[in-house]
């Protein structure tokens, strides 16, 4: 990363998830924090709310972008809520306001972030997420990872190569 900007790594994940998911949300959020990074996610529910909170507990910065015109449906760990008015097409704002995204679980709105992020040669590490294969049996080159540690750890390395 050549900029003096502080590093910004997604997440992405459904607005409602398992407690084990959340678990693993707000361990993601608290170790971006930890590295001193600014957490961006689509500042709802479920592994948004989770992840927030983490990186709020850590003393991190939060960016919410949220799909309507309300501050006030961003959830309380958000401190920079942004609205868009844009529905669901916010999502592209997500990964494009990120370095790098971290998707957990996941929807379809998972899925749509992780597909922006691919198109856009921004990296993707996944946890607990889709896999996915193109028509001709290929693998998208999504970073697997099997802890919240690892998972943050291959974000920052992906955008410092």
């Amino acid at each position: 990363m050549t900029s003096n900007r502080q590093l910004r790594i997604g997440v992405l994940g459904p607005g409602t998830a398992s407690a084990e998911t959340l678990a693993l949300a707000q361990e993601v959020g608290a170790q971006i924090a930890r590295l001193g990074a600014v957490l961006v996610c689509g500042g709802l529910g479920g592994v948004m709310a989770a992840a927030a909170h983490g990186a709020r507990q850590a003393g991190g910065l939060t960016v919410g972008i949220v799909p309507g015109t309300d501050p006030e449906d961003a959830n309380d760990f958000i401190d920079v809520p942004i609205v868009t008015g844009m529905g669901e097409a916010r999502n592209v704002l997500v990964v494009r306001s990120s370095n790098a995204v971290i998707a957990i679980a996941g929807s379809y709105g998972t899925l749509s972030e992780m597909a922006v992020a691919l198109k856009l040669g921004i990296p993707v590490v996944g946890l607990g997420t889709w896999e996915l294969r193109g028509p001709d049996g290929s693998e998208p080159p999504i970073l697997r990872a099997s802890t919240p540690q690892e998972a943050v750890a291959k974000a920052v390395e992906a955008v410092r190569l």
